[in-house]
């Protein structure tokens, strides 16, 4: 999965590029309780002359000598509406010899995700929202349908938008309204204007409405861990830019540190307490790693659902 990421920042069709993660993923699932998940067989039928012969049952044809095709469930009692946060904080890191940054990274997440909806039958939407509801399409399985969702991705790929702030709290919100069937809400967002105790609070609020109209939610914390979590940089003054503000300030990264790391602990601790107390899955996505940690916790929950 390494290469995929490896080669983020060249992303030309991004849905052969979903396709890659996804084969790759499938492989490396093949010792796992998960290998051979597919489309349920439920029966035969007799087969109909002139239909395609792709699904004929050649060792019930060898033994009674009559033609049968395998029918299979159609599972597309799953939606799945993807949530993603396209604030600025999300294009962080935004230097030119930045493999990813969290944006890119939720951007490729979430079409190696449609892909495998697509391959399940299942339905797959998408929203994205700053502060406020930018894309909400409906989940649909059609092929037309996912071409919409891959192009809109894409789009957000070509954006790079200064000082745009984030409202998650009211855009959860608005999504819990809107969405109306059961679904598995699959929200990828850095959770970084919530960073107080009243956003926290206005936060779960948010996330408890959409557990409250009876969707599966699963929350990928998407950061870069080195910098944003654990704070590792040189030891040196730098100026620091607020990138949904402007805000500058000028320190020096040791005299900060442990303040900083103690602060993102306490912020991360409350994330998945919370979670853990309304039953929502939380992952801690870090952009610097493959793609298997996003895909591995949906195909649990997805088992789970089934």
């Amino acid at each position: 999965m390494a290469l995929e990421q490896q080669h983020f920042p060249e992303i030309e069709n991004l849905e052969l590029l979903a396709r890659q993660v996804v084969e790759g993923f499938i492989i490396g699932l093949h010792k796992s309780p998960f290998h051979g998940f597919s489309v349920e067989f439920a029966e035969h039928r007799l087969y109909n002359p002139g239909e395609s012969s792709r699904h004929l049952d050649w060792k019930v044809y060898a033994r009674t000598g009559k033609m049968f095709v395998k029918r299979y469930e159609e599972e597309t009692n799953l939606r799945c509406q993807i949530v993603i946060d396209a604030s600025s904080s999300m294009y962080f890191p935004n230097d030119e010899d930045a493999k990813t940054n969290k944006l890119r990274f939720s951007v490729l997440s979430a079409a190696a995700l449609i892909n495998l909806l697509k391959r399940q039958r299942d339905a797959a939407g998408l929203t994205v929202f700053t502060e406020e509801l930018l894309v909400n399409i409906d989940a649909k399985s059609n092929t037309k349908h996912l071409q919409l969702l891959y192009s809109n991705l894409e789009n957000l790929l070509k954006n790079k938008p200064l000082n745009v702030k984030t409202s998650t709290a009211k855009c959860l919100h608005q999504i819990a309204e809107t969405v109306h069937k059961r679904s598995m809400i699959i929200i990828f967002s850095d959770m970084f204007d919530n960073l107080d105790r009243e956003g926290v609070d206005e936060l779960f609020s948010a996330l408890q409405h959409l557990k409250y109209n009876k969707h599966e939610v699963i929350l990928f914390h998407v950061v870069d861990k080195r910098k944003e979590l654990e704070f590792e940089f040189e030891n040196r003054p730098y100026q620091f830019i607020d990138m949904e503000s402007g805000e500058k300030v000028k320190i020096h990264a040791n005299e900060v540190k442990d303040f900083y790391v103690q602060q993102m602990q306490k912020f991360e601790k409350e994330l998945k307490l919370r979670c853990g107390q309304f039953r929502i899955d939380f992952v801690e996505a870090d952009i610097n790693l493959d793609f298997r940690q996003v895909l591995l916790p949906f195909l649990t929950k997805r088992t789970k659902m089934m």
